[in-house]
């Protein structure tokens, strides 16, 4: 290898011709990627554009249409719902809404994916729940219910609880949606340094530019069911698609009326 290359990470993930419709509008069509181990993809594109259908193919919550999904040599695309229990508990899915349940407090919430999937005792049980929320910034919140949390603290509470099990990779569908600016740049700073402290992979669907620009290593932008550019920071810079660089400017009402 040449000195001035740098060596890139296996892929995690081997993405191939995955191709999605419904109501025979085509949603994703024929996309080929991969994820590498230790990254954070950041998946950027219009509202309807198929961002979060790809993030659900990532985990086998829905399955593709043609085409390929393989996670570390398995193709999920492949695999009955039962065959894919192992696999998602390696793989963490941090849903936009943060999909607490809202008749448990905090530590039932963490506490639930140990009960379900984890032998351990009731101790070893708190342990865990007092880790996750110190990595996640939080104290003294067990006993509350989610309904006593600010939006961001909900974010960070669904957030520890998809690493009780601790994953290989956590998905982020729309991670700071509802937050404002502060908020959203502490969730970006949080995600950074769980990345750097546990090895996670991430792959991130957001709108958010501040938050893709803080976390991301590579940038997917997808549009028209294809990613018009997949690439670094600096290479999207150099990018001459109009498209792409009025997206990343903030100025989709202008590329509309393009």
């Amino acid at each position: 290898m040449n000195a001035n290359e740098r060596a890139v990470p296996e892929a995690l993930y081997e993405i191939r011709g995955l191709t999605k419709s419904y109501g025979g509008r085509k949603v994703l069509d024929d996309l080929t990627f991969d994820v590498r181990r230790g990254e954070c993809l950041v998946v950027l594109g219009r509202s309807g554009t198929g961002k979060s259908v790809t993030l659900r193919q990532l985990n086998g919550l829905e399955k593709p249409d043609a085409g390929e999904v393989v996670f570390d040599g398995t193709d999920l695309a492949r695999l009955a719902e039962r065959e894919l229990f192992p696999i998602r508990r390696r793989i963490a899915f941090l849903f936009q809404s943060g999909a607490l349940f809202d008749s448990m407090n905090v530590f039932d919430n963490i506490a639930f994916p140990l009960r379900e999937h984890a032998a351990l005792p009731a101790d070893g049980i708190a342990a865990k729940v007092k880790e996750k929320l110190g990595l996640v910034k939080l104290k003294d919140v067990e006993m509350k219910m989610p309904s006593d949390l600010s939006g961001g603290m909900r974010k960070r509470v669904a957030l520890a609880r998809s690493l009780t099990l601790d994953p290989e990779v956590v998905l982020f569908d729309e991670p700071t949606t509802g937050l404002d600016p502060v908020t959203s740049a502490s969730i970006g700073k949080l995600i950074n340094a769980i990345q750097k402290e546990l090895g996670v992979t991430a792959v991130v669907v957001t709108h958010d530019i501040a938050l893709a620009r803080r976390v991301g290593d590579r940038i997917a932008f997808l549009a028209d069911a294809r990613f018009r550019f997949l690439g670094d920071w600096e290479e999207a810079e150099r990018e001459e698609d109009p498209e792409l660089a009025h997206f990343l400017a903030g100025r989709e009402e202008d590329a509309d009326a393009a």
